[in-house]
């Protein structure tokens, strides 16, 4: 799918985007790769990795309709990465975040409709669930954006879909860079915020991988949500630094005890397949699309009623050996 193809990753100088360019140019032979971002140092640090001649480089931000408009001239396929994604920030900031997350979606689906962009996959994350911060209200917005978008495509080959999964392994603002950070400047002990608190976790690269399969499992409206295992903040914590004094300090503005990825108020919407979740669109569509098989020919069956997939209730926990053997503290930049 994506050899001699071009591909647009906005917002993709993040962790996600770079990992995601290095399995493109590993395993494909794109056309041409585009780096959509705003921060020119980035960029420059990235241009030195990741220099190839099909690698493009596009100063620009998705508040600004017409940059974006101009970048997305020729492009296939585009994965949207771009956002503000700290939950505190966006409640002491929220006009910002939403200029960010829903009019820079907006630019985005216009854009890719414009220029006929074959498919188009939107990351989401589990707090655009049921929402109480301010970031995640503006990341079900752009959920919804990005799913009504297939509405009105007419008679274009343009399809959107929506990818959602929970915290990534040691990105760029998490908390395990944040520990290290801390115990690197001499800190003696480390803040948890409520000792029952869980989260879904997903390595960079799984996440990379599960976008690339949903492109070729997508037929436009989805919200693809992957199966992943959760694991208890304090036992993260104390598996990864053991030893450590742990301090609880209370829950931060907007944030959740447990994190939910499907909701049972969606429950006669989801499909589950043998890895992964399928959200069907609320809205139809003029085209009817039959979810229960997707474009690689998968089966999937409705989930039982009032089914939720939440961190707390998740079959699937990771215990402190898994948890060592999932995250390599050296790799982990702070």
């Amino acid at each position: 799918m994506f050899n001699d193809a071009s591909i647009l990753i906005t917002g993709g100088t993040g962790s996600f985007g770079k990992k995601l360019v290095e399995t493109l140019l590993t395993r494909y032979k794109p056309k041409k790769v585009i780096v959509f971002s705003r921060d020119e140092y980035k960029q420059s640090v990235m241009q030195q990795e990741f220099h190839g001649p099909q690698m493009r480089y596009f100063l620009g931000d998705i508040r600004d309709a017409q940059r974006l408009d101009r970048a997305v001239d020729g492009v296939d396929y585009v994965i949207h990465a771009a956002a503000l994604k700290q939950v505190p920030a966006a409640e002491y900031n929220p006009t910002e975040c939403v200029r960010t997350n829903v009019n820079g979606a907006t630019h985005v689906i216009n854009a890719c409709i414009g220029h006929q962009v074959k498919k188009v996959i939107a990351l989401s994350s589990d707090k655009a669930t049921n929402p109480n911060n301010l970031y995640g209200a503006t990341k079900l917005v752009s959920d919804k954006l990005f799913v009504a978008g297939n509405n009105v495509v007419g008679d274009r080959p343009t399809r959107f879909s929506v990818v959602r999964y929970g915290n990534v392994i040691g990105s760029r603002g998490s908390v395990i860079p944040y520990f290290k950070k801390l115990l690197k400047n001499g800190a003696t002990e480390l803040p948890i915020t409520h000792p029952d608190m869980t989260r879904f976790w997903i390595t960079l690269q799984q996440g990379v991988d599960f976008v690339l399969n949903s492109f070729e499992r997508m037929q436009g409206g989805e919200i693809f949500v992957p199966k992943i295992p959760s694991m208890k903040m304090t036992e993260m914590t104390a598996s990864l630094f053991p030893g450590v004094p742990q301090k609880c300090v209370g829950i931060r503005p907007g944030e959740k005890l447990h994190e939910v990825m499907c909701p049972a108020d969606d429950s006669h919407l989801t499909l589950e397949f043998p890895d992964h979740f399928v959200i069907k669109p609320t809205i139809n569509f003029t085209e009817e699309v039959d979810y229960t098989r997707n474009a690689r020919g998968e089966q999937g069956h409705p989930v039982a009623e009032g089914f939720e997939y939440s961190s707390k209730n998740n079959p699937d926990f990771l215990n402190g050996d898994q948890i060592r053997a999932l995250v390599n503290l050296d790799q982990i930049e702070i």
